[in-house]
Parts: structure tokens; sequence; C-alpha cells
């Protein structure tokens, strides 16, 4: 499949195709998503109405790992392969990875301050967060000022697949120090500190995000193609009247 898509032509018609279906799939979820987690979930008991937060918060921090995540394997399979379209790819998720990035840092203030009484504590989770926010501009910043594209590719990839120790770093960084976080909310349906009753609008929230990932992750990477193409057509000059007075 990746050998498949691995040609421009090929992702192009995959794109017209997966990109409807996405876009469908991160609508309807978000939909039902919404619905469940703001009219049929119930406030919580310690929280109260800011429980809410929790299922903007909670896959925004998923989707920041899995785009990362993302970002990793293609960079390797660039790094591999010299592949122009895992470079595209890998762009892509790291645009998108940094907002979601910053979306899970924000919600989490907030909702550090209504339940834990403070907007930022330094501890393992969510300084590691933090540093995964910086590894993603710096990963983009990286494209920018190095004007050598293959240059930039390589370095890029490299730095990629270095930043990828950060990852297991912020899983179980709520295992390996003390931490206000609780721990294992989404590997493990009902654990303490998760009421069953929020388990359907979480997890639909989560499939919201995924197919908005995967959605936006397309239709970026379909940009770039069409981008590449637009340098790499031949310019032709523009037509001259000559004018002869007799």
């Amino acid at each position: 499949m990746i050998s498949y898509l691995a040609n421009p032509q090929r992702f192009l018609k995959f794109a017209r195709i997966a990109s409807p279906l996405f876009m469908f799939g991160a609508i309807s979820f978000l939909c039902f998503g919404l619905w469940q987690s703001l009219i049929v979930a119930p406030a919580d008991v310690k929280h109260g109405e800011a429980v809410r937060i929790m299922f903007v918060h909670v896959p925004a921090a998923y989707l920041s790992m899995l785009a990362y995540t993302a970002l990793f394997v293609a960079s390797l399979v660039s790094f591999i392969w010299r592949h122009n379209l895992a470079d595209y790819g890998a762009r892509a998720f790291a645009r998108i990875g940094i907002v979601f990035t910053a979306l899970c840092l924000v919600t989490g203030s907030i909702w550090g301050k209504t339940g834990w009484g403070t907007w930022w504590e330094w501890d393992g989770r969510m300084t590691s967060v933090l540093v995964l926010f910086f590894i993603y501009a710096a990963y983009l910043f990286l494209w920018v000022i190095i004007e050598d594209q293959k240059r930039a590719a390589r370095l890029a990839a490299i730095f990629a697949m270095i930043g990828m120790i950060n990852i297991p770093i912020i899983k179980f960084s709520v295992e390996w120090w003390n931490s206000l976080h609780q721990t294992a909310t989404i590997s493990n349906v009902g654990a303490p500190g998760l009421d069953t009753v929020y388990d359907v609008p979480l997890w639909t929230m989560i499939f919201a995000y995924t197919c908005l990932f995967g959605w936006l992750s397309i239709k970026q990477v379909a940009t770039d193609i069409n981008k590449a193409r637009i340098r790499r057509a031949p310019k032709t000059e523009g037509a001259t009247i000559k004018i002869e007075v007799v």
C-alpha cells in the first residue's frame, strides 16, 4: 500500500476518494461527539461543567502524539529512500501536529486552573508536551531556514527521528514521576478517574479528531504535490508582437 501511494499520480487519485470520506467521518463524529459532550454527558461531581474540557483536551493530546509518530515514520522513509512524497507527508504531519499540541496545552491549562487551582505546573507530562511543541516548531523552522530542499529534508528527517525520544516520555511520565495527571485514561477505558458515562463522548471525539487528522493530512500532501508540479512545469515565454512600419 505504501509503495502504491508513493507515486504522486496514484496518491492524487487516492486523495480524490479518501479525502471526502475522511471529511464526512470527521464532521459526522464531531457533530455526534459535541452533542454527547455538551448535552448528554452530565457535569462531574468534582470538576462540574469544566469536565467537558476533557472532550477537547484528551483527543488533542492523543493527536499530538499520533501526528508525531506519523512524522517519525515519514522521516524514516525519507531518510532511507529519499522520497519527496515522504517529505510532503512529514511536513503535513508537523503542521497539523503543532496545532493539536498547542490546543492540548491551552485546554490543559484551562482545565488545570479549574481542577488543580493552577494554570501551569512543571510536572513531567506538562513539560514534555511543551517540549513536543518546540520540537514541532524547530522541525518546521529547519525547512524555512535551509534553502537547499534536499539538505533540509535530510537534516529535518534526522531531527524528527531524534525527537521521537520524547513520545514515550510523554506517555509514561505520569508513571515515572509524581504528577497531577491521572494515569491510563485512554488506554484503559473505565480506569479510575474516568466514569463510564464519559466513555462514549470521549471516544467519539477521538474518532472525530482522527478523521480530521487524516483529512487534513491528505489535503496538505495533495496540495504540496500540485505546487511541486507547478514549479517544475516548463515556463513558456510570452508571445511578442512585431510591428513593421512600411
